[in-house]
């Protein structure tokens, strides 16, 4: 299987850095970006298995969150300081996540969701899949 890509997503650089450090140790490539926007840019030249987005961020701009591409079988994970208030997001949203936790204190147990999302597409054979010829479009 490749290698797990993650997106991190948000403004808190020193929190970004303990996670990227985190995910490296278990072997998988991360990504930063402090802006929705340029999430969606990394995205589009590569989906990542797993983004992780401040919920703040995508409080503000749903749609835009919305947008951020991921690779088939791909979560979206939405994070919070332990402290903050945890203002109203959309529907559309609150039912695209897999998670909303409080970082750096639920550190570990999004480990376990990336663990948990990885699994799951090994499992289904995500990764592998490829489009069937009869479904191919002819040049």
């Amino acid at each position: 299987m490749q290698m797990m890509d993650v997106l991190l997503v948000g403004a808190d650089a020193a929190l970004l850095e303990g996670l990227s450090q985190s995910f490296a140790a278990l072997g998988y490539s991360t990504r930063v970006a402090t802006t929705l926007h340029d999430a969606r840019e990394a995205a589009a030249e590569s989906a990542p298995v797993l983004a992780v987005v401040e919920r703040k961020l995508a409080g503000e701009a749903s749609a835009e969150a919305l947008a951020i591409k991921l690779l088939g079988g791909g979560a979206m994970v939405l994070y919070h300081g332990a402290n903050e208030s945890r203002p109203a997001i959309p529907v559309a949203l609150q039912r695209t996540v897999m998670a909303d936790l409080a970082l750096p204190l639920e550190r570990n147990r999004l480990l376990a969701l990336a663990q948990h999302v990885q699994e799951r597409i090994r499992t289904t054979g995500r990764a592998s899949r490829t489009t069937p010829p009869e479904g191919q479009v002819s040049p």
